[in-house]
């Protein structure tokens, strides 16, 4: 794990003050599973647990913690993205920050969840020592990513990574894995088969490719399907 740090740390827990945590994961087996791991670390608190995205966000409001450690796939409602999104905009949880743990690490979903206002952004990999560190960091305003993140971040910033495919442009490459053609395409996306065509177009630009199976096949290899 790694990450730039950040001089936001005026909400930082005080010393000797365990840092205060809202875990949301719609896994009650793994939100047990979180609970029973940082209740080892006596300058970790668990104050509460949420479900769902909407829950994350009434329970992050009501209780403040210091960090939210959010997972991306939520159940029915709004995802993790959207929930990061609702707490970091709101006034009343300005010193609430959010520290993404899942398992997706595809460019959408760290761009999505970065963008969304993520202070750090775990992979559920990561050794327990780690997932302690970026707690901590996040808890002081500090960036905190998995060492794979953090490789395509930079690789974005460098400007080596692929340009980043818009919502529909990543439904529609999904579509084309799953190797439907563009007329089904375009009757599962309720769009015409003109549309697609240009899409398609774009698709193949932005990837480098000129055929359905190179798109795929880059899909797959930079991680771009969800």
């Amino acid at each position: 794990m790694t990450g730039p740090s950040d001089t936001s740390a005026a909400s930082a827990p005080s010393a000797g003050v365990p840092v205060r945590i809202l875990l949301c994961d719609d896994h009650a087996v793994v939100r047990a599973g979180l609970l029973a791991l940082l209740g080892s670390e006596p300058d970790i608190e668990v104050v509460g647990e949420a479900g769902s995205g909407e829950e994350a966000v009434a329970m992050a409001e009501k209780l403040t913690p210091d960090v939210v450690l959010m997972d991306l796939q939520l159940g029915p409602g709004i995802d993790g993205v959207e929930a990061t999104r609702r707490i970091t905009a709101a006034p009343a949880m300005a010193g609430v920050h959010v520290l993404v743990l899942t398992t997706y690490d595809t460019d959408a979903d760290i761009t999505r969840a970065i963008e969304a206002g993520a202070t750090g952004y775990l992979l559920k990999a990561e050794r327990p020592e780690e997932l302690f560190a970026a707690i901590h960091a996040a808890a002081q305003g500090r960036t905190a990513l998995s060492a794979p993140v953090a490789g395509r971040v930079m690789d974005r910033m460098r400007g080596t990574a692929r340009p980043a495919l818009t919502d529909r442009e990543q439904d529609i490459l999904g579509q084309l894995a799953r190797g439907l053609g563009n007329r089904d395409i375009a009757r599962a996306l309720f769009i015409s088969e003109a549309t697609v065509k240009t899409h398609l177009g774009r698709i193949y630009a932005k990837l480098g490719v000129d055929t359905r199976a190179g798109a795929v096949a880059v899909a797959k290899e930079q991680r771009l399907l969800s």
